[in-house]
């Protein structure tokens, strides 16, 4: 997008983030989801097609220009991102490394328009252990389709989902670079899907996340994302990067809104005749936590920066989503501490900071998993200088 037409949308978004989406906070708490009526704006906004080529009725951004609308959209409660994170993260992703033409002309524009997506990796036996997947995927004797069984779960939008990006194996055997998952795109309605209740959870009030349990589910050959298998895995680690900046953004939009709250509550909130924000251990709190928000707003800029003049990130985009979902857990925490007594109960939003955060340092890759990763591949990148 135009960087100029860009930097409108975001003042503007920035406004309907502060008038609309805060104050419907307290409904999408006590409902647990947004309403009807929220998620219509945000399709008519486009925010469901972000990422989605302007050729195919998407809005065209870039990874930088992205990243700012989930920073932006992470101010608010964090269901608001929630519900159109996967169409802009990691599906759109998937589809762009590896989608043919046909799978592009077929899916984009749905998710442009607003359809919503899942996306299914996680099973109760494995997450990043794609070695131990056991949904497969088997050829439809019948015809040139797949058959999928198996289960998914703690699969966000799985309750809303009208499409899912399934991993599944197409060979018994545990391959060399994951080859043994292909991935498949396949319609929520399709015969044999069945989606769990939604979880209860720690917090994000309003996003929801469900098992996906497939039996017998027929796809036709065209569902194979890329029309090969074997490719799937390597498909959907690509697309994690963009999950990953998506999750750092979020953490870092969301420590903002955190700061700004302890802020507000330390020039209000006085102790022995004086604002709490005059005492210097406060001061400090508040010091460390802009500190480091700035740190994760500057690596923000630079992986995303890197990823639009094409630069593999995957190493980055790790690093990225760890210091910022770490640092977004450390300032909330000092934010409750601030709040003091208050910040233990739920009539006030630090209470809610708290529980909200504690996921972004779980999923799209905990942090031991992540760092794991980003060691691994500095260790190759000494052996081959070596």
């Amino acid at each position: 997008m135009d960087p100029e037409i860009f930097d409108q949308f975001l003042e503007q978004l920035e406004r309907y983030v502060r008038e609309r989406l805060i104050p419907a906070e307290k409904q999408v708490i006590a409902d647990d989801r947004i309403p009807d009526e929220i998620v219509t704006e945000m399709k008519d906004m486009g925010l469901f097609g972000l990422t989605v080529p302007e050729e195919y009725g998407g809005a065209g951004l870039n990874t930088s220009q992205y990243a700012k609308v989930v920073k932006t959209m992470a101010y608010a409660a964090p269901a608001f991102r929630s519900i159109f994170s996967i169409n802009v993260g990691m599906f759109n992703s998937a589809i762009k490394n590896g989608g043919t033409e046909a799978q592009k002309a077929e899916w984009w524009p749905k998710v442009a328009a607003g359809s919503i997506t899942c996306f299914g990796l996680t099973e109760p036996g494995s997450g990043s252990d794609s070695a131990a997947m056991a949904t497969t995927a088997r050829p439809d004797p019948d015809g040139n389709g797949w058959i999928l069984n198996g289960t998914k779960r703690y699969i966000t939008n799985a309750p809303h989902a009208e499409v899912g990006l399934i991993m599944a194996r197409t060979e018994k055997e545990a391959l060399p670079k994951n080859a043994h998952v292909s991935a498949f795109i396949v319609p929520m309605d399709t015969p044999g899907i069945t989606v769990g209740s939604p979880d209860h959870k720690m917090g994000q009030s309003g996003s929801h996340i469900a098992d996906i349990i497939l039996e017998d589910v027929h796809v036709p050959g065209e569902a194979l994302l890329g029309g090969e298998t074997g490719k799937g895995f390597r498909f959907a680690m690509m697309s994690l990067d963009n999950g990953r900046i998506s999750v750092g953004a979020a953490s870092t939009g969301y420590a903002r809104r955190a700061l700004d709250s302890a802020l507000r509550y330390a020039t209000e909130r006085k102790a022995f005749g004086e604002p709490i924000a005059n005492f210097q251990l406060i001061q400090q709190m508040l010091a460390e936590s802009e500190t480091e928000i700035y740190a994760a707003e500057a690596m923000m800029a630079d992986v995303t920066a890197r990823a639009d003049r094409g630069e593999n990130i995957l190493r980055k985009a790790a690093a990225f989503k760890v210091f910022a979902s770490e640092m977004c857990g450390r300032v909330v925490d000092r934010v409750v501490q601030i709040y003091g007594g208050a910040g233990y109960l739920a009539e006030y939003d630090a209470e809610r900071f708290f529980r909200d955060a504690r996921i972004y340092r779980i999923y799209e890759g905990t942090t031991q998993i992540l760092q794991l990763q980003i060691a691994k591949h500095m260790l190759r990148e000494f052996a081959e200088q070596a």
